[in-house]
């Protein structure tokens, strides 16, 4: 994988934001693979198109691309907020490339893909609206609250300057699957949550009295549930199920 851009392809252009969306759109376009199925290359849809700015062929999933010199940050600007909403009541959120440059170098330093199902409301925030002296007045938009998506949702095809096995990203896109094939969108708010949260211990074993220590992170994220513990096992059990998780002995968890 040839991480540096083709500068070549944005010297007729002045504006610098026209300038890096040519230069992280084209490098999209001519090294990255589907990370769903391999597929390689993805094709680019025409601009403003609502379903993304890319697609495989093969398996016909969609990828919006967001660029950034450096890291992203704990936010992702992102477009309309009643539009975001309306996509994932529908489950139709196209999976999530972004990209992370060294806009001296004209290099890619991280480039990776958040799977469209680890989207949920929780990560989505609205924006205050355009003032009225702006070209858009009155428009509300959203930030996608980057650092609130687990790390399982972070699938990096570039890490660090060093591109990541293909087998390795596909693989790692299958491990989270369950997601999507088992939960409907309304349920995965809380299996997203407690998966935070176990990733948040950062041990390979842990208790279930210790997941027990975020229940009043949790309760306050879903103020309608009185019984957080119970849906703590709950969740654990879901995870474990689909084989994230591996059940030890009593009160006692092990992630594979």
């Amino acid at each position: 994988m040839d991480l540096n851009f083709d500068t070549a392809r944005a010297a007729r252009y002045k504006s610098p934001a026209q300038i890096a969306r040519v230069l992280t759109e084209s490098w999209v376009e001519r090294e990255a693979f589907c990370p769903n199925c391999g597929n390689a290359p993805i094709s680019s849809y025409p601009n403003n198109q609502p379903v993304g700015d890319f697609y495989c062929q093969q398996c016909k999933q969609d990828y919006e691309l967001k660029s950034k010199a450096g890291n992203p940050g704990k936010k992702i600007v992102d477009g309309a907020y009643e539009s975001m909403m309306a996509r994932l009541s529908s489950d139709k959120v196209p999976n999530l490339f972004v990209l992370g440059y060294d806009k001296a170098r004209n290099v890619v330093n991280n480039f990776l893909v958040v799977p469209g199902y680890f989207f949920i409301a929780s990560i989505i925030e609205k924006r205050k609206p355009l003032r009225s002296y702006a070209r858009r007045a009155g428009f509300l938009g959203c930030n996608i609250l980057f650092s609130e998506i687990p790390r399982a949702g972070h699938i990096y095809l570039v890490k660090a300057g060093s591109p990541t096995n293909k087998q390795q990203v596909l693989q790692s896109w299958q491990k989270t699957l369950f997601l999507k094939d088992t939960l409907k969108p309304q349920q995965r708010g809380w299996t997203l949550d407690v998966l935070r949260c176990v990733e948040q211990l950062r041990k390979s074993e842990f208790t279930l009295d210790e997941v027990y220590l975020f229940a009043d992170e949790l309760g306050r994220k879903h103020p309608d549930n009185r019984h957080v513990k119970d849906k703590i096992r709950q969740q654990l059990q879901i995870l474990r199920d689909a084989g994230y998780l591996e059940f030890l002995s009593r009160g006692r968890y092990k992630v594979v």
